[in-house]
């Protein structure tokens, strides 16, 4: 791995920490009554997904190893460019099933 490859894993392991904190306590229903936590939420997601994107530029050997990487990029592209089209619904599922998973991903880079 690229020492920047770190930096940037660095920030994406934050971004999906923060994912996790944000929606302590929630259901999805509590989720999307909770127009506070979803703009966090969001944030943090495209934050991650801008770091991805970056990593999957600069070192797309070490890239390749996030899975569902095209995801989470597209995801950041909807965040960021399809604001009038954001489901709720799918931006729950990412904040409680799949940061958890890139969560563990990043770690265990980092760990290398």
């Amino acid at each position: 791995m690229r020492p920047d490859s770190a930096a940037i894993l660095w920030d994406v392991h934050a971004a999906a920490t923060r994912v996790a904190e944000f929606i302590v306590g929630l259901d999805e229903a509590g989720y999307a009554t909770d127009s506070l936590r979803r703009s966090a939420v969001e944030r943090q997601l495209e934050i991650a997904g801008e770091a991805l994107n970056n990593l999957r530029k600069s070192d797309p050997d070490t890239a390749q190893r996030i899975p569902e990487i095209s995801r989470i990029i597209g995801l950041r592209n909807i965040l960021a460019h399809g604001y009038a089209v954001v489901d709720d619904s799918v931006v729950w599922g990412a904040a409680s099933q799949r940061a958890p998973q890139l969560l563990s991903a990043v770690a265990e880079l980092l760990a290398e």
